[in-house]
């Protein structure tokens, strides 16, 4: 009678690249929000300026219109002698 023989190859299990793959997204989504924080800094130091101006135009549009208001009251409440 004939022995057989049976070989059995064991290999290391194979490691799934996930942890590698959390790290990436992880660094990706720090980057991004970094870059986000940094130009919102930034940009909103520009928009507040922006608004300020913008807020200083039109109270002094709006003191312009009060004043030709008052100014074609005067003239309307008159008498007609001057």
């Amino acid at each position: 009678m004939a022995e057989e023989h049976t070989t059995i190859i064991e290999t290391a299990p194979r490691r799934s690249g996930g942890t590698g793959i959390i790290v990436a997204l992880v660094l990706v989504l720090a980057l991004v929000i970094g870059f986000l924080l940094f130009s919102g800094v930034l940009n909103s130091e520009a928009t507040k300026d922006n608004a300020v101006a913008g807020a200083a135009q039109q109270v002094g549009n709006a003191a312009e219109k009060v004043g030709n208001a008052a100014e074609t009251a005067a003239e309307n409440t008159a008498p007609d002698g001057k």
